[in-house]
């Protein structure tokens, strides 16, 4: 068992298709393909920023910016969903099984945190919509160091924080290139491959995979 169980957010503890869904009936045929634009450039937007040295732009101004590109991407879409799409993606849902795997980790003391490329504002209200205050110690944004994952800087915000050696920590995101960016940074890595995607970044492999957070605890 590990001293921290550090875990990503969108994607990993909220469902990042959540929003779309919600709305999916007035949205149509074209749900999936916006749903799939819309956090492809939200990702690649935090890259190019990142690469780039530039963090002027927080993880929700560059949400907003990849909304409005999926609409002309796909377009067909209603432009008066935007605010809806927008106010959804504020409240997210969690996976099911994540308040139950937090909980067993609380249970046996682990320190419990969110590392998150979101900017503080939208990671607090995610995790308050979710219900999840009392099961997380600590939320580290991206915002506070002026850049994204997978700078290391990042990752060094938890074992600055915890004064723990990298070892210490599990880390556990539905993202391999983020498991690829926090395993050459030394964290423990697992990843949640909730899509049973192929595997890549071959020379920085996770620890562990597995499909969803559910087993999490048996493991420990």
């Amino acid at each position: 068992m590990h001293s921290v169980y550090v875990f990503d957010a969108y994607g990993t503890l909220f469902d990042t298709g959540a929003a779309v869904a919600k709305h999916a009936g007035e949205i149509g045929e074209a749900g999936r393909e916006l749903a799939e634009v819309w956090r492809r450039k939200q990702l690649e937007y935090s890259w190019v920023r990142g690469l780039m040295g530039d963090g002027s732009r927080n993880f929700w101004q560059l949400t907003e910016d990849a909304l409005d590109y999926a609409f002309e991407k796909v377009g067909g879409v209603d432009p008066k969903l935007r605010a809806p799409l927008i106010e959804a993606y504020r409240d997210l849902d969690c996976y099911e099984e994540v308040p139950g795997t937090l909980r067993a980790l609380k249970e046996r003391e682990a320190r419990v945190a969110i590392l998150s490329n979101g900017s503080r504002d939208m990671l607090a209200r995610a995790v308050r919509s979710a219900g999840l205050e009392t099961l997380v110690d600590e939320i580290f944004s991206a915002e506070d160091c002026g850049t994204y994952k997978t700078a290391p800087a990042v990752y060094e915000m938890v074992t600055t924080h915890f004064r723990l050696y990298p070892d210490a920590v599990s880390f556990q995101s539905s993202n391999r290139w983020d498991v690829a960016g926090a395993r050459r940074f030394g964290f423990h890595t697992v990843w949640i491959n909730r899509r049973s995607e192929p595997d890549e970044y071959l020379d920085l492999a996770p620890d562990a995979i597995l499909p969803d957070l559910k087993t999490l605890p048996a493991r420990l």
